[in-house]
């Protein structure tokens, strides 16, 4: 017991959001081992193997969130531009240079410790930080297309235009997160209609060219797209024909889990279920423990976002509030979206469950914006000591 309370004093900011985590990335460690039989049957090693790699990451993602939490909130809005910059320069060269899964070129490895880091990830949440700074900095000429709404709408066109070739559901939900974050920083809604309609107009352009000239292979995962939207739309036997039944598992994982679930370990779908362990970790989830457990993981997400729009709100800083609740929306729509996934009410898209999949830079990412967090809940509860000479931002 006084180790324990020796521990929690250096965990500041929100105590809730400190348990929530803690408690969901030690159960992650019961739902991988649990869950990733289909990866042993398909890549081979053992369950240990895929725990331990996950161990690995939990124990990177507590560092960095325990490390950032300690950090001044200030210095985040300070380097927001270089934290953008960098995003860009790593999704540049994984274009290049990243390791190609499926036709898609999402991953950079990392020398040495060879793990694997999903640069997208990173630029989800430098896209928040630096969409937040432009809110505040540029908050009296959002009026003014040219010299207050344009600079943010070329960072999010920027980051989304090189997300999108290689993963469309994460650009997407990217442009719906900011359209958010820009709808409550008081854009004029003339200004976010003639920004969706610039987005749809060229992503339609683009589409267009891919047709036209299909040896140009402008997009090169189209046709998986295509497959996915049509196989949403279909009934049972034309998705047979579609080849795409791992969303049929999915909904019969959910329909075999009942009310109380199958038992940790015990489910069967899981072992035909492709990403049983990511993308469709809640079918696999409700499988095992039930409508029930299914219910208390959504209140639990919404227990964490909550605190998250608490602390947001809280906030006398705008950039800070903008952050948290950006951050916020980050978190919910991945839950929000493997959840619909799983139950067929959203076409197979790439996005795991926060906190409890199988780790990787998704999690580590996931730890470093709850850390940012904190660091924004320790600022408000004066828990960080203020250092002489330091500056305070108000805005």
């Amino acid at each position: 017991m006084f180790r324990l309370t020796g521990i929690w004093k250096h965990l500041k900011g929100d105590k809730v959001i400190w348990i929530v985590t803690l408690i969901m990335l030690v159960f992650s460690l019961v739902t991988v081992y649990s869950f990733v039989p289909v990866l042993v049957r398909t890549e081979g090693g053992t369950p240990m193997k895929y725990l331990m790699k996950h161990f690995v990451y939990v124990v990177i993602g507590l560092f960095a969130m325990y490390w950032i939490h300690k950090q001044n909130p200030n210095n985040i809005s300070r380097f927001s531009k270089v934290i953008f910059y960098l995003a860009i320069a790593l999704l540049i060269f994984t274009f290049f240079f990243g390791v190609r899964v499926n036709d898609a070129s999402r991953w950079i490895r990392i020398p040495v410790i060879s793990l694997t880091f999903q640069t997208s990830d990173f630029a989800k949440l430098a896209l928040v930080i630096y969409v937040s700074r432009l809110l505040v900095k540029k908050k009296d000429l959002l009026h003014n297309w040219k010299e207050g709404f344009m600079p943010i709408a070329l960072a999010i066109l920027i980051i989304v235009g090189l997300i999108v070739k290689d993963n469309f559901s994460t650009a997407a939900l990217l442009i719906a997160i900011t359209a958010v974050m820009l709808f409550i920083g008081k854009v004029p809604f003339k200004m976010l209609a003639g920004f969706g309609g610039i987005i749809i107009g060229a992503f339609l352009l683009v589409v267009l060219a891919h047709k036209t000239f299909p040896d140009a292979n402008i997009l090169n995962r189209w046709d998986t797209w295509e497959k996915r939207i049509l196989n949403q739309r279909a009934d049972d036997s034309e998705k047979l024909v579609i080849d795409n039944i791992q969303s049929m598992n999915a909904e019969l994982a959910i329909h075999n889990g009942g009310i109380l679930g199958q038992g940790p370990g015990k489910g069967r779908l899981k072992l035909y279920t492709a990403e049983a362990y990511a993308d469709f970790f809640y079918a696999s989830f409700v499988e095992e423990f039930g409508l029930f457990g299914g219910v208390i993981l959504v209140f639990v997400y919404l227990i964490l976002l909550f605190r998250i729009i608490r602390i947001g709100l809280k906030s006398e800083r705008l950039f800070e509030t903008y952050l948290a609740l950006g951050i916020g929306l980050i978190i919910m729509t991945q839950v929000t979206v493997n959840m619909f996934v799983c139950t067929g009410l959203f076409p197979v898209t790439g996005q795991n469950m926060p906190i409890l999949s199988l780790g990787g830079s998704a999690l580590v990412m996931v730890c470093v914006s709850l850390g940012v967090i904190q660091s924004i809940a320790r600022d408000q509860n004066g828990e960080r000591v203020v250092e002489i000479g330091e500056e305070i931002e108000n805005e």
